[in-house]
């Protein structure tokens, strides 16, 4: 499939586009490394919030503990510059299977496809990790932007609703990530040009899966919940925002 075909529902669904003066922004020479830092610790904590909705809705505290340690060699590297980021192409994987709780209403398939997504994640984070050791970026700690947190603000405090925000959030996230790898893929080198397009098949089929794993739990239509996610996310990527990231707002000049 084309990758315009793979944007087109992505662009339905984002209220707004990215802002060009944030793509030229991003293409500048002197913002690749943090465009790829981010990028870097976007797919970790794309992970990490994975694992935690498996860890608080769906598992026992065996799977649980099964996930903790999936996840702890790519957290070591990043919060305790520990160990070789070259030997994480073989932690990539999970060595005991994961049943749901018994008490769990949400069971196997935000299982499944919140398994399938950490997988893909860190595998990406790896890719990153490859890009930034060819083009000489060294990982340096970077302060998170407001979008995420932006947009967490307004989850609701109660259940199944809290879950239900949660994976809209999550949605709205693989979303951006996906139109913003397509805006900065003809504006740099092949090489990452290439990497770019690469991860639209996966971000793209990751916004539906957030999607269809919240419209299942929800007890109602959450087509006015999306909307008003909508609407805050694109506050946050279209107001002024003096803090420059892969998911910052709009560039104060």
């Amino acid at each position: 499939m084309p990758h315009s075909q793979l944007l087109e529902p992505i662009n339905n669904f984002l209220v707004c586009t990215t802002p060009q003066q944030w793509v030229e922004q991003a293409i500048k020479k002197e913002n690749l490394s943090v465009i790829l830092i981010d990028h870097l610790i976007c797919e970790l904590k794309a992970a990490q919030s994975a694992m935690f909705l498996i860890r608080k809705y769906a598992v026992d505290k065996e799977g649980s503990d099964a996930l903790l340690e999936w996840l702890k060699p790519f957290e070591t590297l990043i919060y305790k510059r520990e160990g070789n980021w070259r030997d994480l192409v073989a932690k990539n994987k999970l060595t005991k299977s994961i049943i749901p709780k018994s008490n769990s209403p949400y069971g196997q398939d935000l299982i499944d496809k919140m398994v399938l997504l950490i997988k893909e994640e860190l595998h990406h984070f790896y890719q990153v990790l490859e890009i930034m050791d060819e083009y000489g970026v060294e990982y340096q700690s970077i302060t998170p932007c407001r979008y995420a947190k932006g947009m967490l603000r307004h989850v609701k405090t109660f259940e199944p609703n809290a879950l239900v925000d949660k994976l809209i959030v999550g949605a709205y996230i693989e979303a951006r990530s996906c139109e913003r790898f397509a805006k900065l893929a003809p504006h740099v080198d092949k090489r990452l040009g290439d990497f770019y397009i690469s991860l639209l098949r996966s971000e793209a089929r990751h916004y539906q899966d957030y999607l269809t794993l919240a419209q299942e739990i929800a007890d109602f239509d959450i087509t006015e919940r999306v909307k008003e996610f909508g609407e805050i996310e694109a506050e946050l990527i279209s107001s002024q925002d003096e803090d420059f990231k892969f998911h910052s707002g709009l560039p104060i000049a």
